[in-house]
């Protein structure tokens, strides 16, 4: 389904959003349910990702499939590695199949798991035979994707002797296992994070506990770029968010004050407000510099405001896009070149020139990333355009459309 959106002469409405709950936190605590039965969750998130997870989690076929979800694919791969006496063949779409997993293997085999490559060395498909494992030290680099790490720290407590990770070199996107071992600790297991040393406990059992689980941040930044790309006084209120959150993507607040939106907690939720047209604090003749180490997802959105508002930007810390839904470097840069943007990008960073137009009635190509769609969505603010594919969203955010038109 193509989407033509075009709201360039139509002002935001005072609108209210419901967003549900975190993919990130959602997928680590369905996880931790199965080894804590007691555990009860509210505000699921209702992404495709989080129903793919649940869905492997409940069946009792061997071929299990997780279509896109990438957090899944890494998630289960250790969960099964620790069932005992299952035999599962893990798979995924074609992109799925052609997103690397032997950092994460390597790591579990090193612990004696039972995990073969069906086709391509170091990517799915996986056949997992189950068993207990005993060792409880690997070594894992610090600068690879968050999921490697969060997949071993949520088996850590089931495991006889808990489990020592020692990280390799510089640690990057700290605030996805932070967020793992905060939710560790909610439920009392015991954790050590010093540096690059990180221990975990063996815990069999827990006490009833019950988690109401935060609204998706990332989900949250469309908005927020939608509120930059407005007119000043706009205002949209979000739900249900805290001030203090587990998610990395919730500097969004900071960033998102030097384009000129304030954000104003309340209970249970956040009002933005367009207060004015842009931050002293960006000049747009020089490049607003950020480094995203922590809060990749968010990167897509950024860059897309930035052109928006034709300020500059040189956005670091990167080198994680290059292994999502899609290559999301290459493709910011081919479909913001398309909109007009004079664009560069290596395998790390990105850096965007200050526009002088938008070019008009583009079609955005969204490459089965759900970020790119509801990235590129508030430019429609500035000109008519054309989202590709555009159900691609349900993978994280299933009602994005109908609440992105509630805002007019």
């Amino acid at each position: 389904m193509n989407l033509l959106l075009y709201y360039s002469n139509k002002k935001i409405n005072s609108a209210t959003v419901k967003i549900s709950g975190s993919k990130s936190e959602s997928n680590r605590l369905l996880i931790l349910k199965q080894f804590y039965s007691n555990l009860s969750l509210k505000n699921i998130s209702n992404s495709d990702d989080s129903k793919h997870l649940t869905y492997a989690l409940n069946t009792k076929k061997e071929l299990v499939d997780i279509s896109h979800a990438g957090t899944a694919m890494r998630f289960l791969t250790a969960y099964f590695s620790v069932f005992d006496g299952r035999e599962v063949l893990l798979t995924g779409s074609e992109r799925m199949q052609n997103r690397p997993i032997k950092i994460l293997v390597d790591a579990l085999r090193s612990l004696d798991a039972n995990i073969e490559y069906v086709d391509k060395e170091g990517y799915p498909p996986l056949r997992i035979k189950g068993k207990k494992l005993t060792k409880n030290k690997v070594s894992i680099n610090g600068n690879v994707s968050s999921q490697y790490i969060s997949a071993l720290l949520l088996i850590a407590p089931s495991l006889e002797n808990g489990l020592e990770i020692e990280l390799l070199g510089e640690v990057t996107s700290r605030p996805y296992l932070e967020m793992t071992l905060t939710l560790l600790k909610e439920l009392e297991i015991s954790t050590t994070f010093n540096g690059n040393y990180i221990k975990i406990e063996p815990k069999k059992s827990i006490e009833n506990k019950t988690i109401v689980i935060e609204s998706d941040w990332s989900s949250a930044s469309y908005f927020y770029s939608l509120v930059a790309l407005s007119g000043v006084g706009t205002t949209i209120e979000l739900s249900s968010y805290r001030k203090v959150s587990l998610q990395g993507d919730s500097c969004l607040t900071d960033i998102y004050k030097k384009f000129g939106v304030e954000t104003e907690f309340q209970e249970n939720a956040i009002l933005l407000k367009k207060t004015n047209v842009i931050s002293s604090t960006v000049e747009k003749s020089q490049p607003l510099e950020l480094d995203l180490r922590n809060a990749p997802d968010i990167a897509q959105t950024i860059a897309v405001t930035c052109f928006g508002l034709g300020i500059a930007c040189n956005l670091t810390g990167l080198h994680t896009l290059k292994i999502k839904e899609t290559d999301r470097l290459v493709a910011l840069d081919a479909e913001l070149t398309k909109l007009g943007a004079d664009i560069s990008v290596t395998n790390k960073s990105l850096y965007l020139k200050p526009s002088v137009k938008i070019n008009k009635n583009c079609s955005i190509s969204t490459y089965n990333d759900h970020r790119m769609a509801m990235a590129f969505a508030p430019l429609a603010l500035k000109v008519p355009i054309t989202i590709e594919d555009a159900e691609v969203v349900t993978k994280s955010y299933t009602n994005f459309w109908e609440d992105l038109e509630r805002c007019f």
